[in-house]
């Protein structure tokens, strides 16, 4: 929507540059421009007649001199400058030709979400920043079907393999053993440095000393702000739902399911084109979820997936 202060919205395609370590490029704003010093994804105007993607590929060609060989759309963030409402469509570009050599910036630098060593940031860059951290693999567990010791075991070695986000759903276990459960878990997570969710219950999360809450559809419409916890995430399955989870400022939202699912036998998924067009131009992260694995990724992310979600493809096992 347009900010009364402005009679339009500025487009601009934005670039997140990815290193297969997970590094990516930010620019130094040059002396002459608008809040000189800060740091910020390359990238520039949509031009008219352009697509942000176009736009992205010549942006990176004028000021980086590299051919774009392979971009994903990702998120679209707004933010009020106080000389512009720009509207930008990030892109995550993964492979590219050529050496980069920079043209409109005072300094380039590879960093990491994580261990972010540069200052300032352009204020609209903070939520981006949030999302790089969200790693592309969402686990989910059902020990309620395999067994709580298995379930923990599988935890345990998947954490040690670099597992990094869980939601610790567990809806057939009698609740003095889910909390149980969940406390155990929570432990291996912690120890390893996942992050971990209790889906829809906001008191055993806190009780367990989870990382946040990830919140069934039916929950999450009926909420109007978001939850207290560090992390929260939302099921989805239409574009209402989507929205609302973009409005209260969840960190991320799992749409599907996107393919038949072994739990839904007989079912049919969304399939790419749907979630392609359900999770366009969101201002959050959104995982693909249904009959996936991590063979998947490359499709998710073509669609606008930030990654995959799973609960069998999690511990090995068929979806």
């Amino acid at each position: 929507m347009n900010h009364p202060k402005y009679p339009g919205i500025t487009e601009v395609a934005a670039a997140v540059i990815l290193r297969p370590d997970g590094s990516f490029l930010l620019g130094q704003r040059a002396p002459d421009t608008f809040y000189p010093g800060y740091w910020e994804f390359p990238g520039g105007k949509v031009e008219a007649g352009e697509t942000p993607h176009e736009a992205l590929v010549r942006e990176l060609h004028e000021e980086l001199e590299i051919e774009v060989l392979e971009a994903t759309p990702w998120i679209l963030r707004e933010h009020v400058y106080e000389h512009a409402h720009v509207r930008l469509h990030f892109f995550r570009v993964i492979a590219w030709r050529g050496e980069i050599k920079d043209h409109v910036h005072s300094a380039l630098s590879w960093q990491r979400a994580d261990a972010l060593d540069v200052a300032p940031m352009l204020p609209a860059n903070a939520p981006v920043l949030a999302a790089l951290r969200l790693p592309g693999f969402y686990a989910i567990t059902h020990a309620g079907e395999i067994g709580v010791a298995e379930q923990l075991a599988q935890l345990e070695r998947a954490v040690g393999a670099g597992l990094r986000l869980v939601q610790l759903r567990e809806p057939q276990l009698a609740p003095d053993r889910r909390a149980q459960f969940m406390r155990d878990a929570v432990s291996i997570c912690r120890a390893a440095g996942a992050h971990v969710l209790v889906n829809g219950d906001a008191d055993l999360a806190r009780a367990v000393s989870a990382d946040g809450i990830h919140l069934p559809a039916a929950q999450l419409m009926a909420l109007e702000q978001r939850p207290d916890f560090a992390l929260v995430a939302a099921s989805c399955h239409a574009r209402d739902e989507l929205e609302r989870a973009a409005r209260l400022g969840l960190d991320f939202a799992v749409l599907g399911p996107v393919l038949p699912t072994a739990s839904h036998p007989g079912q049919p998924g969304l399939g790419w084109t749907a979630f392609a067009r359900l999770a366009h131009e969101l201002p959050l992260p959104v995982y693909a979820l249904g009959g996936l694995s991590l063979g998947d990724m490359k499709t998710a992310q073509a669609a606008g997936a930030h990654g995959i979600a799973a609960i069998r493809a999690a511990w090995g096992q068929s979806s």
